[in-house]
């Protein structure tokens, strides 16, 4: 009895391991055939409601004791692939930045809205563009995500060169200022804001997409989900050790608040207007 019992239990035990061997396999097999990864890119920059100051020796802005916050067009592009991911087109949402410690901020800001996990980039230097672009290259070709998206532009400095120079040492497609995404099986067809109209694009994937205003309406963040973006893991990497020349070719030789417009007048009638407009300001 005692051999038979013992004998039953090893037979169950068995067919656990192969029914669960079993499940493991299918389940490998449905990760392997499951939706694709996203890694999006976000900067800290001045809260585009605070008024920016410039330095004494007009060097550059002063940045000091100014709120920061996630760039406008990046919240876009997080919201983008976690809208994604909802609809089960994506499985996972990676975030990542550059700068110093407290870009972390900007992070699980990003964690809070979806994301579900980040890279940090830590440095104290500021980067061109083109640095920019060359770090987010070495982070893509270890995370090798199915699409990289990005804010059209950081409103800092305007520059609306990451996206593109990333695509191009990449060798992958690229849209710029999209406004609608649609995923269908291999590939991804993007509407772009042009000059007088729209354009859609059809583009293999892995590809590369920085976000216009106009693709959607980022989500308010609820209080659980900052307590739970706490909770999500964040990759720290130190610059130095991607081996990426710091140095740039670009320098700021001045930075001066915009010139200011005139005051309008009025005049009195059509004959003085055409005088003022051919003699002074000579437009015709």
């Amino acid at each position: 009895m005692e051999r038979s019992v013992m004998k039953g239990k090893w037979w169950i035990n068995r067919y656990w391991k192969k029914q669960k061997g079993f499940w493991l396999i299918e389940f490998s097999k449905y990760m392997k055939e499951s939706p694709m990864k996203a890694l999006v890119c976000v900067k800290q920059v001045v809260d585009h409601n605070v008024r920016i100051r410039i330095k004494r020796d007009h060097s550059d802005v002063d940045i000091s004791d100014s709120k920061l916050s996630i760039n406008p067009f990046d919240e876009i592009a997080v919201e983008e692939a976690v809208r994604l991911k909802e609809r089960g087109l994506i499985s996972e949402v990676v975030v990542v930045s550059i700068g110093n410690t407290g870009v972390g901020d900007v992070l699980r800001t990003a964690l809070a809205a979806g994301a579900d996990r980040a890279i940090h980039i830590l440095t104290k230097n500021s980067l061109t563009p083109l640095i920019v672009a060359k770090t987010i290259t070495a982070i893509t070709r270890n995370e090798k995500p199915d699409i990289i998206l990005l804010g059209k532009q950081a409103i800092d400095d305007d520059c609306n060169q990451v996206g593109q120079m990333l695509a191009a040492l990449l060798d992958l497609p690229q849209a710029t200022n999209v406004s609608e995404i649609t995923i269908s099986d291999n590939s991804l067809t993007a509407v772009r804001e042009v000059d007088g109209g729209l354009e859609t694009l059809n583009l293999s994937l892995p590809a590369v997409l920085t976000t216009d205003l106009r693709l959607n309406t980022p989500r308010n963040i609820s209080l659980p989900n900052v307590i739970k973006a706490k909770k999500k893991p964040v990759k720290e990497i130190d610059f130095d050790s991607l081996g990426i020349n710091p140095s740039s070719r670009l320098t700021i030789i001045k930075v001066d608040e915009p010139a200011r417009r005139k005051a309008g007048i009025i005049v009195p009638d059509i004959n003085t207007l055409l005088d003022k407009l051919k003699n002074e300001e000579k437009v015709i």
